[in-house]
């Protein structure tokens, strides 16, 4: 492994609702942790952990490992699609890491948890020999597919875990000004890829329940195909189409600089997404916080 050997892992936990705890879980990731994203309605949180990648790697077990001693999906709700306590696990080589050095950490967690944790794990992305996705691997786990690793049936406790090594993508919501979740769906619809929408996009339309809102939520996976801004104008667009708009915009976990830059001056104004929220900031800060002996990011979100 080079020295120069850089990793994302974005943790997704289910666990939205109790601030202590997901704070708990969060700072079993040390100084790798870049950002804390935490979703009630949801009741999931994002854990982005950057940095070297054999201490990336330690830091998503022992996230992990927190995880499924505080958490319990039997009484776990929330509108996001869940299989696990913790549920994905993608990790993606940053700068000029080789990619294999993403599918390598992945394949390697993934026996560990089937192992230390009694989890059994779905490789999806470049981790999995078949390159399945990720809502392919929802779709098919336990039914049609058996786990790649560990036990045949899902924990009770725990549940199972998908385990993929993948590009950068952007995770975001677009919230509405209405509780109509069949309009968000419509949109959601109108503007993903696999119903001859947007290349490189997946949404699916939610109810936040919080806030009486409803939300289109995607995961833009092929940033060269469809940037963040062209996703949020469709949205808009689609929106205003039905006699909507979208409210607001928010980042779940961070951006990569050159997406960023990429955007108009109105829509950083628009979304309210800053500079501050790019992997390559967080890195910066955490690199810097790691040398003067101070606290990291970690309490962003």
């Amino acid at each position: 492994m080079a020295e120069r050997d850089v990793l994302e892992c974005v943790v997704n936990v289910s666990e939205g609702r109790r601030r202590d705890v997901v704070d708990a879980i969060a700072g079993a990731g040390g100084a790798r942790v870049l950002d804390v994203h935490v979703d009630a309605d949801h009741n999931r949180s994002v854990v982005t952990l950057g940095g070297p990648a054999v201490a990336v790697e330690d830091a998503a077990r022992r996230l992990a490992s927190h995880a499924a001693s505080l958490l319990d999906l039997r009484v776990h709700d929330g509108v996001h699609p869940r299989f696990g306590v913790v549920d994905v696990v993608p990790f993606v080589a940053l700068d000029e890491t080789p990619r294999e050095r993403a599918v390598e950490a992945a394949r390697a967690y993934a026996a560990w948890s089937a192992h230390e944790l009694g989890v059994p794990v779905f490789l999806y992305g470049d981790a999995d020999p078949g390159a399945r996705t990720l809502p392919d691997t929802r779709r098919d786990a336990f039914v049609r597919r058996r786990p790649d690793a560990g036990r045949g049936q899902p924990d009770p406790r725990l549940g199972a875990t998908a385990v993929g090594a993948r590009p950068v993508l952007v995770a975001l919501n677009c919230e509405l000004p209405t509780d109509d979740v069949g309009l968000a769906r419509d949109i959601a619809r109108a503007v993903r890829e696999r119903d001859g929408g947007l290349p490189g996009v997946r949404a699916l339309g939610f109810l936040l329940g919080s806030h009486s809102r409803a939300q289109v939520s995607m995961n833009l996976v092929a940033l060269e195909r469809t940037g963040v801004e062209r996703a949020c104008d469709a949205v808009r667009e689609q929106a205003r189409l039905r006699g909507s708009d979208v409210d607001r915009v928010e980042l779940v976990g961070l951006v990569p600089a050159a997406e960023r830059a990429r955007w108009s001056h109105a829509f950083r104004d628009r979304s309210g997404i800053s500079e501050a929220e790019t992997i390559e900031a967080r890195l910066g800060r955490a690199a810097g916080a790691e040398h003067s002996g101070g606290p990291g990011p970690a309490g962003a979100a």
